[in-house]
C-alpha cells in the first residue's frame, strides 16, 4: 500500500531477504513509502518499507527496503528464509 495515496499495489515477491525483496508488478512507483504485507500459508509479515528501484526493460517490478521491521515481524521472515535452499545447495 502506498502510504501516501492509499493506493494498493499487488505483486508477486521473487526474491526476499531481511533487507528487502523484489516484487513483480506493473506501475511500480520509485521512491514511495509503503506499508508492506506479504502473505504466505495463512501468515503475514508487516512492515514499513520503501520503493528502491524499478526495472522496466527486463521485466516490470521493483526492489523494495524493509524498514526497521518488528522484531516479531523479523520472527516471521525468519522462519520462511530458514525454508529456502541455501546459495550453496543450488
Amino acid at each position: 500500500i502506498d502510504s501516501a495515496s492509499g493506493m494498493k499495489l499487488s505483486g508477486r515477491v521473487t526474491e526476499i531477504s531481511r533487507r528487502g525483496c523484489y516484487v513483480d508488478l506493473l506501475n511500480a512507483p520509485m521512491g514511495t513509502a509503503l506499508d508492506v504485507r506479504i502473505s504466505r500459508d495463512q501468515v503475514t509479515f508487516v512492515t514499513k518499507g520503501k520503493t528502491l528501484y524499478i526495472h522496466i526493460e527486463e521485466g516490470i517490478g521493483m526492489g523494495v527496503a524493509f524498514l526497521d521491521p518488528p522484531e516479531e515481524q523479523l520472527q516471521i521472515l525468519d522462519s520462511w528464509l530458514a525454508e529456502l535452499p541455501s546459495a550453496a545447495s543450488l
